[in-house]
């Protein structure tokens, strides 16, 4: 017999009542670290893990009928992570119903009516979602700016869009709300970036007027042995922008290989390096682009765009 919470599966917070637990019971849990939230209103236990099936299965207690999964949502539901950073472990799944049938009315679900063309609709464990490039260029459209790249290019980087793909779907768009920041975006997608702090700083870059970057760039020694990866490199002039997300750079043990690593290069091999984190390139503050700068001997243009 399964011991997990709940068999494991997903449940309603609204249904632990009838399921023998109260709603202190449910917030013990939630603060003991043994059951945790996989969307808003919708738990699991916290040893269960997050797989594609469990989405599934957590989005089927809220979906209404008719109800199409698109933008953030759909491409969770496809084991991606596109959300901007808010929203990322406490939001609600939106969907799209046809004109004419009846809105979801569930505290759990966003719900729009519109109007979807057949062809841009698949179904996936029984639930219906917008194919990957009509995913992707919606979240192209309707997201702030940065959060839209790195949306783009998560898509990319688990290969279920294409950057051709995606130029020659929003070239047939005419008037499309947010086409035209879509239509800016599409050339900068790129499938190498590992994280949307790599896609958010590379955005930083390109918008402050600098060359684009080589990404994830190899630096080896004289015997072709790898020394490193850099985010966003200049190899001709030996300069690297890096994000340090918080994820894989906050540890103490993280922290102190990348500057070993980093001052190695600059010693050894001449690199100079500008390294920022979410605050830096998510912020107010525009000293990422001057220190990146005086290195480039470029002069950013600001103030910045976002």
């Amino acid at each position: 017999m399964d011991n997990r919470i709940f068999d494991g599966l997903p449940i309603l917070g609204s249904d632990a009542a009838r399921l023998g637990l109260s709603p202190k019971g449910l917030r013990q849990l939630l603060h003991d670290h043994r059951l945790r939230r996989i969307f808003r209103g919708v738990y699991v236990d916290a040893a269960v893990p997050d797989t594609r099936t469990l989405r599934s299965r957590a989005l089927h207690l809220v979906m209404p009928p008719h109800g199409v999964l698109y933008g953030c949502s759909a491409a969770w539901a496809l084991g991606v992570d596109a959300f901007p950073p808010a929203q990322r472990f406490n939001f609600s799944p939106t969907c799209v119903v046809p004109h004419g049938t009846t809105r979801c009315t569930s505290a759990y679900v966003c719900c729009l009516e519109g109007y979807l063309p057949r062809e841009e609709i698949m179904t996936i464990d029984g639930l219906r979602l917008t194919v990957p490039v009509r995913t992707t260029v919606d979240m192209l459209r309707r997201l702030r700016r940065p959060y839209a790249l790195s949306a783009a290019d998560v898509m990319a980087h688990a290969e279920l869009v294409s950057v051709s793909e995606l130029m020659a779907y929003i070239v047939r768009l005419k008037r499309f709300p947010g086409i035209v920041q879509a239509r800016e975006l599409v050339v900068l997608v790129e499938p190498r970036a590992e994280s949307s702090g790599e896609s958010w700083e590379r955005l930083r870059i390109i918008d402050a007027g600098f060359p684009r970057p080589e990404p994830q760039y190899v630096v080896r020694d004289h015997r072709g042995r790898k020394l490193a990866r850099l985010d966003h490199a200049y190899p001709h002039i030996r300069v690297a922008a890096e994000y340090d997300g918080a994820e894989y750079h906050s540890h103490h043990e993280d922290a102190s290989y990348d500057e070993e690593r980093r001052a190695y290069l600059r010693k050894v091999l001449g690199w100079h390096f500008v390294v920022a984190g979410k605050k830096d390139i998510l912020g107010k503050d525009d000293s990422f682009e001057v220190e990146l700068g005086q290195l480039l001997g470029l002069v950013p243009l600001l103030p910045r765009q976002w």
